[in-house]
């Protein structure tokens, strides 16, 4: 079940074991915590139930289960001696669902770009995501998920440890013709192309804000006016200055999480693999696994709408979110929300 590649090196040092033990004890609490906030403030609040959110909470669900499917049983082979402590087929169906998991949770993340690269840039022009097709989005990222999480147990890949044994993975190291295209698929289909998604939708949205944000200096230029906006755009103008630093935030994290791993994979599939040592391959699977903490951060908990929501289910956390600013800053997805509601009508 071991790759002869670990074979190489001598055990870790069990120091090591301990610590990613008590680091994934404290992703995992931050994870639960911030995730479950996420699913538990969109059903306890109407207003947050639109298409646009949708996505948001199938991302949170899909960090939520890759919480529960991955952490605990992580955590046990640390503080049980750091080699894998299950059977093998455990070992395959751990690597399993980390997949679909995984997967879903990135295809989730590119669909959330492309609906605010379809709200902000497009604007009137583009298509309305609706309550039909964010579900059908939904659908995607979990059969999509599952399907390129499957053929290892049909003979295309396979999963087996990784590391310093205490989770498993897909077989990046072995470079028969099977398994490596198995990997090659996984990197362009599952990171490139959702990676291309990201990046594309985000740079757009800055590019459209700071070209609005000229265009309006410049029509005041011509006036002889210093400013064309009334207090309600000054708003809605901090309200672009903010998605555009969010915009920034996501690529920056997504790349910084996940692009390690693939590098990794990339190294193991095509070039030199000494450098692949255990603990070298634990740091990008802790990043990959951290983004699990910080997407309801960043997509859920940030949002003035979910703060709002928030403040008044538990007013004990302090926040103080200024109704029409909130008001403002979704004023962009009004439009879809109505005609939404008169579909549905």
């Amino acid at each position: 079940m071991i790759h002869p590649h670990w074979n190489n090196y001598p055990p870790v040092n069990p120091m090591w074991h301990y610590v990613l033990g008590c680091i994934y004890i404290i992703l995992g609490c931050l994870s639960f915590f911030g995730n479950g906030l996420v699913i538990l403030l969109y059903l306890k609040n109407k207003f947050l139930r639109t298409p646009s959110n949708q996505l948001v909470l199938n991302l949170a669900i899909s960090d939520f289960l890759m919480l529960m499917t991955q952490f605990p049983f992580f955590t046990y082979n640390c503080f049980s001696g750091g080699v894998w402590m299950f059977s093998e087929t455990f070992c395959e169906l751990y690597a399993f669902f980390g997949a679909i998991t995984g997967i879903a949770s990135i295809w989730t993340l590119s669909f959330i770009s492309y609906d605010r690269y379809n709200v902000i840039v497009k604007g009137v022009s583009g298509t309305p995501l609706t309550s039909g097709r964010a579900t059908l989005f939904v659908l995607f990222a979990w059969i999509y998920a599952i399907a390129w999480s499957l053929p290892p147990f049909f003979g295309w890949g396979k999963y087996i440890p990784e590391g310093i044994l205490d989770s498993c993975s897909f077989d990046y190291l072995t470079r028969d013709d099977n398994l490596r295209s198995y990997g090659i698929s996984i990197f362009v289909f599952d990171f490139c192309v959702p990676l291309f998604t990201i990046v594309f939708s985000y740079i757009s949205i800055v590019k459209a804000i700071f070209a609005h944000e000229a265009a309006m200096r410049e029509q005041a230029k011509k006036m002889n006016v210093s400013n064309l906006r009334s207090n309600q755009e000054a708003q809605a103008q901090s309200a672009e200055v903010r998605i555009a630093k969010v915009a920034c935030t996501n690529v920056a994290l997504w790349v910084v999480c996940w692009t390690p791993y693939a590098a990794i994979v990339v190294q193991g599939l095509f070039f030199n693999q000494g450098p692949i040592t255990p603990l070298v391959t634990m740091l990008p699977a802790l990043l990959a696994k951290s983004s699990a903490c910080y997407n309801p951060m960043v997509y859920a908990i940030n949002h003035p709408k979910f703060r709002l929501a928030l403040q008044k289910q538990m007013p004990w956390f302090c926040i103080h979110e200024n109704n029409e600013t909130s008001s403002s800053q979704s004023a962009d997805t009004k439009s879809v929300e109505t005609k939404e509601a008169k579909e549905d009508a």
